[in-house]
């Protein structure tokens, strides 16, 4: 009797035995970390290359980026969307931040950009100078004001004396670019940086009045970060001999 109940017990006491290892060895995903970094549009080429760096020398690490207007993102992190790490397009999002005290460290300056026009490979308006995109005839795509690029865009109208009429507004510099490439405006004022970015399906073009709207791009650390130590050494990547270089690489000035 007592031989048959052993028998019959005995799976159960081995499954009770292994359960912990099995926990264990199906826990492999579980354990891995996400580290989310919130970032402006036109950081996603060279924060896809840090992301891919940073991820290789951090074993069970990833990256989730999230990339959008800078306006927008620092609206999501004061809502309390999990961001781990902010990276703006200008300062005056930042200080929007720290504003509600949401930094985890004192920003830090990475990188500089400059607006330059965006036309059709074709530029079927004949665009040529930042005048040119004040006239009735050029459908004309810029981001919202309160975007970085937008607040920039009005600096150099006003440095020129110029008002735009734009066909429309984008909450992001990739929207701006999009609406270019898709032949649904005639020009747009995106960086440099992604105009670079975009190679043969945009036609770039320099303008003097450029250097009165550069923009300055700060990155913290997000307060309340679960992964607060993973998040000052991915801030020290983008900070770094290497980060500085992806960041040149990519047309972006010295901070």
């Amino acid at each position: 009797m007592v031989t048959m109940l052993s028998r019959r017990l005995l799976p159960a006491l081995v499954l009770a035995l292994l359960a912990p290892v099995l926990v264990a060895c199906g826990g492999d995903d579980d354990g891995d970390t996400t580290l989310t970094v919130y970032a402006a549009a036109s950081l996603k080429k060279t924060f896809e290359q840090l992301k891919a760096d940073f991820e290789e020398t951090h074993d069970g690490v990833t990256v989730e980026l999230v990339l959008g207007g800078s306006s927008d993102l620092v609206s999501q992190i004061q809502g309390g969307a999990g961001a781990d790490v902010f990276a703006s397009a200008d300062t005056a999002n930042m200080d929007k931040l720290v504003g509600s005290d949401d930094q985890g460290q004192d920003p830090q300056d990475f990188a500089t950009n400059t607006l330059e026009i965006a036309t059709p490979p074709d530029n079927p308006a004949g665009v040529a100078t930042l005048q040119d995109l004040a006239g009735p005839d050029v459908d004309l795509v810029l981001c919202a004001p309160e975007v970085p690029c937008g607040a920039a865009a009005q600096k150099v109208a006003d440095a020129a004396g110029l008002t735009f009429d734009p066909v429309s507004e984008e909450q992001s510099v990739t929207d701006v670019l999009g609406k270019i490439t898709s032949g649904q405006a005639d020009a747009g004022l995106v960086y440099v940086t992604d105009v670079l970015a975009a190679g043969d399906t945009v036609k770039g073009i320099e303008f003097p009045e450029s250097s009165s709207a550069v923009n300055t791009y700060p990155i913290t650390t997000v307060k309340g970060s679960d992964h607060a130590d993973l998040a000052g050494e991915f801030v020290d990547l983008v900070l770094s001999d290497k980060g500085q270089k992806v960041l040149a690489d990519a047309g972006f000035g010295a901070p």
